[in-house]
């Protein structure tokens, strides 16, 4: 039987940016019922892709067609007015308003005098979240709801609306086990109702669970299309890194070496009887220098609170933060950064990036006040700082004075990097450096890690990935309900112990592996 009509297909399509060809030639095609995946390394192309095809940028040359007809959407309205919903990584809607406006936003029900109707649109949210697996108050605002319970919502909001392709960026970064496979669920019944999906993620196991097909890009261009079943994960991996096959192989799937050496006795980092009512119970951590240790547990579990009690950003009512021996007094952010520690938030989008500077202001950002004297900041070494970092780091920008929200995912995640180890810490909090970046980008930054521990840095690592938490620590310690639950060290740091010592809730990638046999 012959394939169904192309209900997209994009031949040749060109995006350039001031000194840099975002896309070169690009072609894509999606059939009724695809789930295409699109993937590639940060830069590569796929943020820009999106953004043409519904309605952001325009394209510089090239052709879309859509159910038949030639478009070029003017704006991201149009797209989704003509069938095109998308569903970003960091959730892209309105936290003030209630659950219920946001998911009807711009479609309200009205009643036969043109009100609006907020009986009916409060009882329908509430059935359309239900089949979402959200049960909540549509009424509350939307800022109340935790952040994967939001990706829901805005999940739920792009499927509602009469689309004929949706689009989703990054869709599980925020989300619990029992949420991706209430995912993996709706884009079963998406594939079964004639709806093409492209669906956008680093994680390999989503992929090859929900995913028919593949779109590899690299440096703007297509390297690779065809039947995602055909291609084994490490020929993946190289094709999107454009290695030799057996040079991954031989390297893995992380760039960790597990080679650190901690050096002393004495704690660079110690963390006592940490306690933030309702969130941490009593948590302790120590960290030594040149040592790697990582924050295991499910989502919830008090990994996040941990790092932000410990740095300041969280207020606790008891426990003591030690730097070198020292107490960190004050319990708050500057103080924690003056004594050394420096902390990169999971959220870059609301914690960290400041999208409407330029790279050069976001790295010099913390370092500041010690670039200046008497109130004059020194631009010569701003600029030593800023291009001694964008070369170690590799950030692809077109010049420091790109905005940095202009740039791919995993290069703000470097431009953040950057900025705190400008302040020159003696700890370094990270909390979740890989998520949302891709494979190349993901082992530079995991390439630093171990050069930053060599170097005498103690960094605490929070990361939902399993290899990366296990191949990349020295020790991890495991919390579950906001207290430490166990700790593993040396060769007990392995996959198997890890799971047995969080004991509760299959992790990410059971849900993943439970979700895939029910496709």
């Amino acid at each position: 039987m012959a394939p169904p009509a192309e209900i997209l297909a994009v031949r040749g399509l060109t995006r350039n940016f001031p000194g840099v060809r975002a896309l070169d030639g690009v072609d894509l095609t999606l059939h009724p019922g695809e789930v295409h995946a699109l993937i590639g390394e940060n830069g590569a192309g796929k943020s820009t892709l999106i953004k043409v095809l519904t309605g952001v940028y325009r394209a510089d040359a090239g052709d879309i067609t859509f159910q038949g007809r030639k478009v070029s959407f003017a704006t991201p309205l149009e797209a989704q007015k003509a069938g095109i919903s998308t569903i970003y990584q960091e959730v892209n809607l309105i936290p003030l308003l209630s659950v219920a406006r946001n998911l009807f936003l711009g479609r309200e029900p009205r009643n036969r005098l043109g009100l609006l109707d907020l009986a009916r649109m409060h009882r329908e949210a509430g059935e359309r979240l239900r089949t979402f697996g959200v049960r909540v108050d549509v009424r509350q605002p939307l800022r109340t709801l935790g952040v994967g319970a939001q990706q829901m919502v805005a999940l739920a909001r792009a499927v509602a609306a009469d689309a004929r392709i949706v689009i989703m960026d990054e869709p599980t970064s925020s989300l619990e086990p029992r949420e991706v496979r209430t995912l993996f669920a709706v884009i079963r019944r998406l594939r079964e109702a004639g709806i093409a999906v492209v669906y956008v993620s680093h994680r390999l196991d989503e992929l090859y669970a929900v995913c028919d097909t593949v779109t590899v890009l690299r440096d703007g261009r297509r390297v690779h299309h065809g039947r995602l079943a055909d291609l084994p994960r490490l020929e993946l991996v190289s094709t999107m890194l454009g290695r030799e096959l057996g040079e991954v192989r031989q390297e893995g799937l992380t760039k960790f070496t597990g080679d650190h050496h901690a050096a002393g006795a004495q704690p660079v980092l110690e963390a006592a009887d940490l306690t933030v009512p309702h969130k941490l119970h009593g948590v302790s951590v120590s960290i030594r220098p040149g040592e790697v240790v990582g924050l295991g547990g499910l989502l919830g579990s008090g990994r996040t609170e941990t790092a932000k009690a410990i740095s300041g950003a969280l207020p606790v009512r008891s426990g003591s933060v030690m730097v070198a021996g020292i107490p960190v007094r004050g319990g708050s952010t500057p103080g924690a950064i003056r004594a050394g520690i420096s902390l990169l938030p999971e959220d870059r989008k609301s914690e960290g990036i400041v999208p409407g500077l330029s790279v050069r202001e976001n790295i010099a950002l913390a370092a500041l006040p010690r670039l200046s004297r008497f109130g004059l900041v020194s631009e010569s070494r701003v600029d030593s700082i800023v291009d001694t970092f964008i070369e170690r780091l590799r950030i692809k920008a077109s010049s420091p004075h790109q905005k940095a929200g202009e740039l791919s995912g995993g290069n703000q995640q470097k431009v953040l990097l950057a900025r705190w180890l400008a302040m020159n810490p003696k700890v370094l909090l990270l909390d979740e450096p890989t998520r949302g970046i891709d494979v190349g980008a993901k082992a530079e930054v995991q390439k630093l890690v171990d050069e930053l521990a060599a170097d005498g840095l103690g960094v605490l690592l929070i990361s939902s990935d399993l290899e990366e938490l296990i191949e990349g620590s020295d020790r991890v310690v495991v919390l579950k309900d906001g207290a430490v639950v166990g700790e593993l060290t040396g060769d007990d740091v392995t996959e198997n112990k890890l799971m047995r010592a969080i004991a509760g809730d299959a992790p990410a990638r059971d849900a993943v592996k439970e979700a895939g046999t029910h496709g």
